[in-house]
């Protein structure tokens, strides 16, 4: 049996999740119940398996096409071999998100259900009644970058540690590994260590104002 899960590691991931699908304003979201925040999750996720595999699907069918309109010359089937791993790659992405949701149940039940709403809950108001605040920070952060042309996934990872280091009492170091640990699961290689290094010049910068 898994060990039991640490009840706000899951909170930051309901809310990473829900950050998109839950639309109530602050002040209602306290109505907002864990059966909605993890159905939340579970849709971002979906959809994130369904969008993946049709771009998995596409760049098979172009690889089959590229192979079937060519002479087979070297380019051509070596184009093909690239479309076909990297539609191997995204599917397998899918199969990791689709493990993710089977997951959650699990996890829950190891977890105090109380402590994760809550604090998945926190979280999310915290970003919407601080943004403007929290998207400073991170944009003064950024080198070379702008805020909203990062990926959606990395750029709420961001949103939620910044909430947590501003606002909730979360030691910085605690903030950015946990950010990092989500990057890990939910964004990509170069994702988790761009999210490291934007969050550790967020503390150089949250440290000289304080």
């Amino acid at each position: 049996m898994p060990p039991r899960q640490q009840p706000r590691r899951i909170s930051r991931e309901l809310a990473l999740l829900g950050l998109s699908q839950i639309k109530s304003q602050p002040e209602k979201l306290e109505q907002t119940d864990l059966n909605e925040l993890v159905l939340a999750a579970v849709r971002t996720l979906t959809t994130e398996i369904r969008e993946t595999l049709e771009t998995a699907s596409g760049e098979v069918h172009n690889a089959d096409e590229r192979l079937i309109s060519s002479d087979t010359r070297a380019t051509n089937l070596k184009s093909a071999q690239t479309m076909v791993r990297e539609a191997l790659e995204l599917t397998q992405s899918a199969i990791n998100r689709l493990a993710i949701v089977i997951d959650f149940p699990e996890r829950l039940q190891l977890s105090s259900q109380y402590e994760v709403r809550g604090y998945a809950l926190e979280l999310i108001g915290t970003v919407y009644r601080r943004q403007k605040e929290i998207e400073q920070i991170i944009e003064s952060a950024l080198v070379d970058w702008q805020l909203n042309r990062l990926a959606k996934i990395d750029r709420d990872i961001l949103r939620i540690a910044v909430s947590e280091m501003m606002f909730l009492d979360i030691p910085h170091k605690v903030a950015i590994n946990e950010a990092v640990e989500l990057a890990k699961r939910y964004s990509d290689e170069e994702g988790y260590r761009f999210v490291n290094g934007v969050l550790r010049r967020v503390t150089d910068k949250l440290t000289v104002n304080s």
